[in-house]
C-alpha cells in the first residue's frame, strides 16, 4: 500500500505562478501575492494523479510529494 502522501513547497524556487491551484483547488489556494497554501495533511487516494500532475506541471518544479509525517 501507498505512504501516505502531502504537498510541499520549495519556498526558493516557487514563483507564485498559480498553476497548482488551478490543477488542484480543493487543496491549494493561493495568497494575495499569488504564493500557494495548502492544508499539510495527507491528500485522499483519490486526488493522488492531479497532485502528481500539479508537481510535475509546476513551472520550476517547486511543488513536491512527500510522506506525510508520522507515516
Amino acid at each position: 500500500m501507498e505512504a501516505d502522501l502531502e504537498l510541499a513547497v520549495e519556498w526558493t524556487a516557487c514563483q507564485a505562478h498559480g498553476l497548482c491551484a488551478e490543477l488542484l483547488p480543493e487543496h491549494i489556494t493561493l495568497d494575495e501575492w499569488g504564493y500557494p497554501l495548502f492544508r499539510r495533511d495527507p491528500l485522499p487516494r483519490r486526488t493522488l494523479k492531479r497532485a502528481r500532475r500539479a508537481a510535475a506541471d509546476c513551472p520550476v518544479l517547486a511543488l513536491k510529494l512527500t510522506s506525510a509525517q508520522g507515516s
